[in-house]
């Protein structure tokens, strides 16, 4: 795949949208099942403008290309923030340049495009997603989303003769002189056809009367985005060209720095990410926290002044040192999930000190574990980058866009303190899935060739050892089609009851979930398979076992190897007869495993249905009459043993007072025997075997 953008001439990307939606059902692999429908009128406000969602990309690589920003429209973007562009256009960018796997690495700043190159692509984008805009809307009047411009890096280069003509063709479309012949090639398109066969087709008159009524003032907005270190001065002087000379509403992003050193690190290293290594010295050459309240309060009051809007932009990327041997260079920006804590802790201080009156604009692992919780703060608009850059895609912007339907929080002025505080002490306490260890480092991948030919397998299932349809079983619990998720439970699992409690879940280690925010509890959701279905499978899809042929299988061992193997020799035909020392079936998980850990009637719910299936379960069997010999006499066709492994592991230390082996002391302990423990018990171990054992013992 090569590294190289390249960009589709106007009258190629429309034919590109439309041919693919045609023929596939789909723009850009976007299924048109998938395209986000504006809900309730519930719209978020920004300086004076309208969009029908609070939400969209960041600055950065869903926001660079055309393609990228009509794609994001789809899925639900309002608010879209196109890349940041700066005087120096032309630089060569080291590869790779982010790093993704959990929370996110970057090496770069801005778009990889020349000046006039990214204008092409917005331009191209504010009238494609217009006219996407009108085919959505039937009572179209106005658009429903926001462009909003982002530049840097400092006054002297935003000055320079060709930002001036970036930003000047922002606001003003006949600047660069484009927009009139992209209108013309469009009216062209949409007079010879363009939408036939695309659920738009009769759309054309409509969509063409409007056309006219499509600004050229793309976007009036902009976000500030400066260099890590650069001096206050600097930075208040952009904004005051921005808002005075410019008359651009205004977002300037803060540095995630304005903690501190010490409450960034407390921060990190609380919530397991003590391995992102941080200089004290980048914080101390950045802007600081009372330069930081002086600079917003004056430039509060100067676009007071001037009529316009003014906010800040939480946060900027956090610098660390590149020490992880993924990317180039010496220095690296952190954002994603980790970022969540710190960005909404400057959110809180900033808010408690303006009073909740300082509009924000939000960028920090905002996901669909928290924007809810964040858009209703008042917090508003927030923008995504690394959450859409992992698994999932742009698709993670439509669950979030569904998230925040019917939520009004869009029309405050004003941040709730109470709930922003609620939220940062949440975060900071690891809620919202934050901490390292609730998606861990380990990888789904299964460290085997696939197949040259279907070359795909779910890794749930390939580590499951019986290869559970995992994905089936899970698709119908949540179509709510219990009885038929048990059915194929039971298609490879004898013991459903069993499995959904003390399964040691093979499968939830290598789920694929794990890429996106943690592994589903596919073993809880076999046990509400068995809890939600089991009735009506038996009742509507079970049927009774037909006479058994007249070969005659002995199973010797009633744990949970016998009675599968019991069940599937009885679907295959087999007489079968289960033959077990003990009173009771279950093996160790039955006469072992105490009761809080998994009560006996899911036990015996397993045994019954297994009995129901036409198995013989003989008890109390004498193990001296179970030799191959002895039951082949008796008539047995085929002998399966099913001994299990009994003799415990010793743990070969030397010391006094006496020694029990935990399988034997919970085998006690679970027949009610009487236990005479010493006051003071070693367990030794720290699996679950070991755990029950010390329940056990208290």
């Amino acid at each position: 795949m090569s590294d190289r953008m390249r960009s589709i001439p106007f009258g190629n990307l429309l034919e590109r949208v439309f041919g693919e939606l045609r023929a596939q059902g789909s723009v850009f692999s976007i299924a048109a099942s998938d395209f986000y429908k504006d809900s309730a009128e519930c719209p978020v406000h920004v300086f004076g403008q309208r969009a029908s969602c609070a939400l969209g990309p960041a600055a950065g690589p869903h926001t660079q290309l055309a393609q990228n920003i009509i794609t994001s429209y789809l899925v639900g973007a309002r608010f879209i923030e196109l890349k940041t562009v700066q005087v120096m256009d032309e630089l060569e960018i080291a590869k790779p340049c982010i790093d993704a796997r959990d929370e996110g690495y970057n090496v770069e700043w801005s778009t990889e495009y020349t000046l006039p190159k990214a204008y092409d692509e917005y331009l191209k984008a504010w009238i494609v997603v217009h006219l996407l805009d009108i085919l959505t809307h039937e009572d179209w009047t106005e658009p429903s989303f926001i462009f909003n411009m982002s530049v840097g890096y400092n006054l002297e280069g935003i000055k320079t003769e060709k930002m001036q003509r970036f930003i000047d063709s922002m606001e003003d479309a006949d600047v660069d002189g484009r927009f009139d012949g992209y209108i013309d090639i469009l009216r062209d398109k949409l007079s010879a056809g363009l939408l036939a066969g695309t659920p738009f087709e009769g759309a054309e008159e409509r969509a063409l009367s409007l056309l006219g009524r499509i600004s050229k003032r793309i976007s009036p907005s902009v976000t500030l985005s400066t260099m890590h270190g650069c001096p206050p001065q600097e930075i208040e002087a952009i904004c005051s060209y921005m808002l005075s000379e410019k008359k651009l509403d205004t977002f300037v992003k803060l540095n995630p720095t304005l903690l501190g050193y010490d409450e960034v690190r407390r921060i990190l290293d609380s919530l397991g990410y003590s391995y992102v290594t941080l200089r004290r010295e980048s914080f101390e050459h950045d802007l600081q926290w009372d330069d930081a309240i002086a600079m917003l309060t004056r430039l509060r009051q100067l676009a007071a002044s001037l009529g316009r809007g003014f906010g800040v932009k939480l946060t900027n990327t956090l610098g660390s040192v590149n020490d992880q041997e993924r990317l180039p260079g010496d220095e690296m920006y952190m954002s994603g999930r980790a970022l969540f804590p710190i960005s909404t802790s400057v959110a809180r201080r900033l808010s408690e000190v303006f009073d909740g009156k300082l509009p924000i604009s939000y960028s920090g692992g905002a996901n669909a574990l928290n924007v809810r919780e964040l858009y209703e703060t008042g917090i508003h608009p927030i923008t995504v980058a690394t959450d859409m850059l992992r698994p999932g895609g742009y698709l993670k912007l439509s669950q979030m866009a569904h998230l925040l339907e019917g939520c009004t929080a869009g029309m405050m002025d004003h941040i709730d303190l109470d709930r922003l505080c609620a939220l940062n002490d949440k975060a900071r306490e690891g809620g919202y899935s934050l901490r390292k260890e609730d998606r861990g480092e380990d990888s789904v991948k299964l460290g085997q060739p696939l197949p040259v030919t279907d070359c795909y397998v779910a890794p749930c299932v390939a580590a499951c050892p019986i290869h559970q349809d995992i994905p089936e079983y899970i698709y119908l619990m949540g179509e709510g089609r219990y009885a038929e998720a048990l059915a194929v439970i039971y298609d490879k699992n004898a013991l459903p009851g069993i499995t959904g409690w003390i399964c040691d879940h093979q499968c939830q280690r290598h789920c694929s979930r794990m890429d996106y925010e943690g592994a589903i509890a596919i073993r809880k959701i076999k046990s509400l398979a068995v809890e939600k279905g089991k009735k009506e499978y038996l009742e509507e899809i079970w049927s009774a076992p037909e006479e058994p042929s007249e070969v005659r299988a002995a199973v010797v061992g009633a744990g949970p190897a016998g009675l599968s193997a019991s069940l599937f020799l009885a679907r295959a035909g087999y007489d079968v007869t289960l033959l077990e020392r003990e009173e009771k079936a279950g093996g160790v998980v039955s006469n072992v495993i105490p009761d809080f850990r998994i009560p006996d009637e899911v036990v015996q719910g397993d045994v019954d249905f297994i009995a129901s299936n036409g198995v013989k379960m003989v008890f109390g069997v004498d193990p001296a009459s179970l030799s191959l010999q002895a039951l082949k006499d008796e008539g047995y066709d085929w002998v399966f043993y099913a001994l299990g492994a009994e003799e415990p592991v010793q743990a070969r230390i030397t010391g006094e007072g006496p020694r029990v082996d935990a399988t034997s002391y919970l085998k006690r302990f679970k027949a009610g025997e009487p236990m005479s423990p010493s006051s003071r018990v070693v367990v030794m171990g720290g699996g679950n075997t070991a755990m029950d054992a010390a329940r056990a013992a208290v």
